[in-house]
């Protein structure tokens, strides 16, 4: 990020501090800005900027989604006329797609940073998403969706590849602009801002369709089928919806969505995402899926869907994730890599790899958040664009000739060797934890005391879970 890109992202953000006391949070500050941003006008100020919201949120095309339901949050007359004016100062006409993208990329970053507001649940780390992106290279004229994209980071870093490793032709930038793109997000404020972010980006225009659906993409097979699937699920292990009871009081319910596309039927929310991926792809499809650790080693269900993922694609990369680096705390994920492939009798997998980015590996979120060169070597191992020349890094055996230890990150198991494992479980590690045999190795007080936090907090939230599943069968 430039200086002065950095510089006008300060200068915005610290508005915010101001509007806080008048009880606007990070989120309806961001969007209030960009509304204004896109209007580029606020004569007669309150009043008009209110008509102007609900006109807006009437017209066609992505300009009426990303105001539809809009409001002023800002009740201050004086307060609304000062951020006016703060945009004023600044030439945005003359700030390229980039530029302008990247400053809405920093501040989205900063409002997910809001804990208490809980916005970090639809931002996923940048470097995490490049990574995932550099993996499956992406080509111009494919289509690329989004299940659950949240505010577009991978729209974004799927386009940003293309743009920069191809020079398109006249229809392929009109294919990458209009065409490729399709998600869906049914938190209304958070599809806003992914909205917006992609006409900042110039994907898209004011007057076209909008390419991200308010629908729940787990209730029913669309029919349609695209190139890649990048996508990080909203974490959580159980789909629910919320009702009104007969005393007028809101209960949640458990849904289970019976597709019959779907190899089980479960309110595992996870679970459900995988099996939908997998519809989603084209027999010549690539997808990449950050999943919780209850994915790879979760029995019943889980078992069940692993065997049939196993047999329908080919599941062929498993990169193991740190904590500390998502907004959600305590959370424990990896990216699982597989192909779509055309029906058969035998197992299309024949071997996972494995890249064990978590043993002995330290990360949190302000001291030393991910970055992407922490990834460079799994991209390597990957080999994206040859993946017949990937090479073990471990080896049960160190001869002073070799480079392979048993210390190294990536490795290899066949389908044999997966298939007998106890309910076929994909979680996998074979690296030993340094810091419970050696305490000298140990990290600095403030990862531990993280490490603590976050523990805790998966936890208690596997309490919980408990503890909904025990008062669901009182009610039985």
């Amino acid at each position: 990020m430039s200086e002065n890109t950095s510089g006008i992202v300060s200068k915005v953000w610290s508005f915010c501090h101001t509007l806080r006391d008048d009880g606007v949070g990070y989120g309806d500050y961001l969007e209030q800005l960009w509304e204004i941003l896109v209007l580029k006008r606020g004569a007669e100020l309150e009043i008009y900027y209110t008509v102007l919201l609900r006109e807006l949120g009437k017209q066609k095309g992505i300009l009426g989604q990303i105001f539809v339901k809009s409001q002023n949050k800002i009740q201050d007359p004086a307060k609304l006329f000062r951020l006016v004016q703060m945009i004023n100062e600044e030439n945005w006409v003359m700030l390229g797609a980039d530029v302008k993208g990247d400053i809405y990329e920093s501040l989205l970053e900063k409002n997910a940073e809001d804990t208490k507001s809980g916005a970090g649940q639809y931002f996923t780390p940048r470097a995490l998403i490049k990574t995932m992106v550099e993996c499956q290279q992406p080509e111009p004229n494919k289509t690329i969706a989004d299940p659950a994209c949240g505010t577009g980071g991978f729209f974004l870093a799927s386009y940003d590849y293309i743009v920069a490793n191809y020079s398109l032709n006249k229809e392929q930038k009109q294919f990458v602009k209009y065409s490729t793109f399709f998600g869906n997000e049914i938190v209304s404020n958070t599809r806003r801002l992914c909205l917006m972010n992609l006409f900042l980006h110039n994907i898209g225009d004011i007057g076209s369709e909008s390419v991200i659906s308010p629908n729940d993409s787990l209730i029913a097979d669309d029919g349609k089928r695209y190139d890649y699937v990048l996508t990080n699920p909203p974490f959580g292990k159980k789909s629910s919806m919320t009702f009104t009871n007969d005393e007028g009081e809101q209960e949640k319910e458990e849904l289970t969505y019976n597709r019959q596309d779907f190899w089980a039927t479960t309110s595992n929310k996870q679970l459900n995402f995988v099996q939908h991926i997998r519809t989603m792809l084209k027999t010549t499809g690539k997808a990449a899926v950050v999943v919780p650790d209850n994915v790879l080693f979760e029995g019943g269900t889980g078992e069940t869907v692993r065997k049939k993922l196993l047999e329908t694609t080919d599941l062929h990369t498993i990169l193991r994730l740190p904590t500390g680096i998502f907004y959600a705390q305590g959370v424990k994920a990896n990216v699982i890599f597989f192909d779509g492939k055309p029906a058969s009798k035998n197992p299309w997998t024949k071997e996972i790899w494995v890249y064990d980015y978590r043993t002995n590996i330290h990360h949190t979120l302000k001291k030393n958040p991910l970055k992407f060169e922490d990834l460079q070597d799994f991209v390597s191992c990957y080999s994206p664009s040859n993946r017949a020349k990937r090479k073990e890094t471990w080896s049960e055996v160190v001869e002073p000739s070799r480079n392979p230890s048993p210390e190294g990150r990536w490795r290899k198991f066949n389908y044999e060797e997966i298939i007998t494992r106890d309910k076929t479980s994909l979680d996998i590690t074979w690296i030993k934890d340094k810091s419970l045999a050696d305490l000298e190795n140990l990290p600095d007080p403030d990862v531990i005391a993280a490490e603590i936090v976050e523990n805790l907090e998966s936890g208690l939230q596997s309490f919980k879970t408990v503890l909904s599943v025990l008062n669901e069968n009182s009610k039985i």
